[in-house]
């Protein structure tokens, strides 16, 4: 118990400046296996505070105060027994702990302590001990300062007293009486009786001495009881003057214990108006903004000035960082709901004004394009961004405090705007088949507008046998060469693949132009869950906080991609028609000539490629665009396979090269042109595979379907023309076609050289042979003139 004492006392009090002086090893009434230690302790400082602590040991072996009471908060001491041989006691505070004592001497020096401190510090006030031994309470004037009580087993230190020398005279008294029996060295015997001679002879002459001195003894007796009477008196005075100094050393506490707490309701009166200080100042709003709020000028710079100033002022306060506790207070909840009022004004003030000017420049308008101007431009509505661009700090603030406002805003803005694109768009667009036509008449009325394409269309229907008959395609490879590109006009590709990239990089600079005023305008680039103020502490609901955490600690990935899906829904719905109108553009051309969608695939995969940003919505919109050119290219090289699987040669004339053979050249250098160092060359060497391995199918078919020429001078023809036209493309995916190709051409001249010239001259031949037999047989024979040999 010692070393538990010593620990308790070095880790648990120590460090507080406080003495330990009891302690109990303790366990509850009716839970003996969890124990703890009661322990009594005093301050070190004045003024003096005697506690009882309940120190327990934790899992880390570590002791730790749980529970602590003031002395003057024992009301009673319950000892079960007045023989003080049980284990239980009661302590009574504001409700009754009930303890087992595990050591009965523990559990007595506990209670003696306890019992003396509330004696010493608690004379009036003193708890009532109920079952308590007399002998623990009968000795009071004992008490000493921070006492402390001795368990079993625990040996106080003892302080070693100091050493005194002998004096001279008491050295030289000594000398002399061993000097007197120095024979007490050798038998001690006589030198006791020696001594008990002496001492027998001084005690008879003490008692004649005290019989010749009765009267002065009985004089001395009267002055020994007029000195105890005087003391008596003494101590009376003694005590009176005790019970002063108590009772004043209690209101000095009182004093002291008061003086504490009015030091700190001071403290906290101070504290208190700080912050109310500081809420007042965080939501008083200067009468000025007040005016600026209900009676907004934003029309004026001044005016707009004062308004974007009174909204930032407002949006400042109701965001202010106060206490949730002081939320609750009346004047807070009524200024909250001042201010809710300004909102209101503010903000139906600012819908007004900015609805009325968005649909106003929806209407202007403004950069319209040039049908005379030489090049191909799209208007890119600076003025409008400019004219708006004041009105930016209000539509955050809309965004900030009144979300529905905000959306009914952009709503607005999308729809006006949309518009004017859709406009501009069409227009654009209309100029753009004017360029590639080489006309520049009225809008609808050149070789570029829909009646022409009609026209067209139905002029080659008629053509090709009135309009029950669909025309057959002039860009496929199994057609005859003399129906291959006959409608194709070289320069008005050229022109359409020159008017398709200016196209293309006109719409790029407008998108980036709008998108990057949509996020600084409208603030897409910053989520803002929710428009609720920290005045709006009381009446939130579980749910919406909820969501705003969740919205708030969204992670950095996801945060993005809301942001970017948020700027391509609003540049989709300014923008609608955008991906409508190049589509239909494109599929304008693919009517009229196939080849055109190599060139939008090449020209729309360098734009997606190089993009910056792969997520704007221009971006997407070339992507969304380019894949339905990627399935037309597809299904434009699908015909081309498909026409060479079934062509039909002509038997009524020899046969030469076929038509997909002769018509793979001019193909082939026309993709070549278009395809030449970019980046979509393996899928035309995909398809160049597809095709020529086709060819090498087809050309032995046809070989076999024609009557009028041998199979072999076809299959040579076709396949030497084939290497000719491979050699001459040098595309390293052909290179293993080519070879085949060249051997296919040696394998059929080899096969018609032995199939023709294995027997030359037979005719000739077998006339000679019968000229032979008939010379021998008839002497008189002649030979005919017309054979042109001489007889």
């Amino acid at each position: 118990m010692a070393a538990i004492r010593h620990t308790l006392q070095r880790d648990v009090f120590q460090p507080n400046d406080e003495h330990l002086l009891a302690v109990v090893h303790v366990s509850k009434l009716l839970k003996k296996k969890k124990t703890s230690f009661l322990c009594i302790a005093t301050t070190t400082e004045k003024p003096i505070c005697v506690t009882i602590y309940q120190v327990k040991k934790t899992d880390k072996n570590v002791f730790k105060k749980k529970r602590s009471w003031l002395l003057s908060e024992l009301n009673s001491v319950d000892g079960k027994n007045t023989s003080g041989d049980t284990h239980e006691f009661d302590l009574h505070f504001d409700k009754v702990f009930k303890w087992f004592a595990i050591n009965l001497q523990e559990r007595q020096n506990f209670l003696i302590v306890l019992w003396k401190q509330c004696f010493k510090h608690l004379p009036k006030q003193k708890p009532q001990f109920h079952n308590f031994p007399e002998e623990w309470t009968g000795d009071t004037g004992l008490l000493v300062e921070n006492e402390v009580a001795v368990t079993p087993g625990y040996i106080e230190p003892v302080e070693v007293e100091d050493y005194l020398a002998l004096t001279d005279r008491e050295e030289q008294d000594l000398e002399k009486l061993m000097s007197q029996c120095e024979f007490g060295i050798s038998n001690a015997e006589a030198f006791m009786e020696n001594l008990a001679k002496d001492l027998s002879i001084l005690d008879g002459e003490n008692v004649h001495s005290v019989l010749s001195s009765e009267q002065q003894v009985a004089q001395l007796m009267v002055q020994i009881e007029a000195a105890i009477t005087e003391a008596e008196k003494l101590e009376v005075r003694l005590n009176s003057y005790d019970e002063v100094l108590c009772h004043i050393r209690d209101t000095m506490e009182k004093m002291e214990e008061k003086n504490l707490r009015i030091e700190v309701a001071n403290r906290n009166n101070q504290k208190l108006l700080a912050e109310l200080e500081q809420v007042i100042s965080q939501l008083d709003l200067p009468h000025r903004h007040q005016m600026a709020l209900i009676d907004s000028d934003l029309t004026s710079v001044q005016g707009l000035q004062n308004a974007v100033a009174a909204g930032k002022a407002l949006l400042a306060a109701m965001n202010a960082e106060i206490h949730p506790a002081l939320v609750r207070l009346a004047a807070v909840q009524e200024q909250r709901k001042r201010f809710d009022k300004w909102k209101t004004k503010f903000s139906q003030t600012i819908s007004r004004h900015l609805n009325n000017l968005f649909i106003h420049l929806g209407n202007d308008a403004g950069e319209t394009l040039s049908f005379h101007a030489s090049d191909l431009t799209l208007p890119k509505h600076n003025s409008v961004h400019r004219e708006l661009e004041a009105y930016t700090e209000l539509m955050h603030w809309c965004k900030a405090m009144d979300r529905k406002a905000y959306t009914a805003l952009t709503k607005v803005y999308t729809n006006s705007l949309s518009k004017l694109y859709e406009r501009d768009i069409k227009q654009f667009f209309e100029e753009a088949k004017q360029q590639i036509s080489g006309t520049r008449d009225k809008k609808g009325k050149g070789s570029g507008s829909n009646q022409d394409i009609t026209g067209k269309l139905k002029q080659q229907a008629q053509n090709f046998g009135g309009p029950a008959k669909s025309p057959p395609p002039s860009g496929l490879l199994g057609v005859e060469r003399d129906q291959w590109c006959v409608d194709v006009d070289a320069a008005e590709r050229q022109r359409f693949d020159e008017v398709l990239e200016r196209a293309l990089a006109e719409l790029e600079p407008v998108c980036l132009a709008e998108q990057n005023f949509c996020v600084s305008f409208f603030q897409l680039d910053v989520l803002s869950p929710t428009t609720k103020t920290t005045l709006d502490g009381l009446g939130t609901d579980s749910k919406t906080e909820t969501d705003a955490v969740s919205a708030v600690a969204l992670p950095l990935k996801k945060m993005e991609k809301q942001i970017n899906e948020e700027v391509r829904r609003m540049m989709g719905d300014l923008f609608g028609c955008l991906e409508p109108e190049l589509v239909s553009f494109i599929a304008y051309y693919e009517k009229m000539d196939s080849f055109y969608c190599m060139y939008v695939l090449v020209r729309l995969s360098q734009h997606v490629m190089s993009a910056q940003d792969t997520g704007s919505f221009l971006s997407m919109s070339f992507a969304s665009a380019l894949v339905q050119v990627k399935r037309n290219f597809d299904r434009f090289m699908q015909a081309q396979l498909k026409s060479i699987e079934e062509t039909k040669v002509n038997r009524k004339s020899k046969c030469g090269l076929l038509p997909y053979v002769a018509n793979f050249e001019d193909f082939s250098k026309t993709a070549e042109a278009i395809f030449k160092n970019t980046d979509r060359r393996t899928d035309l060497d995909k398809w160049y595979t597809k095709l020529v391995g086709a060819m090498f199918e087809a050309i032995p078919r046809n070989a076999t379907e024609h009557h009028r020429t041998p199979q072999e001078v076809v299959k040579m023809e076709n396949f030497h023309h084939l290497y000719a036209v491979l050699s001459e493309l040098k595309v390293g995916v052909l290179d293993g076609l080519r070879k085949e190709a060249k051997q296919k051409y040696g394998d059929a001249l080899k096969a018609y050289v032995t199939q023709y010239f294995g027997r030359p001259l037979e005719k000739l031949n077998v006339s000679y042979l019968q000229l032979a037999y008939d010379l021998r047989m008839d002497s008189q024979f002649q030979i005919p003139s017309k054979c042109g040999v001489k007889q």
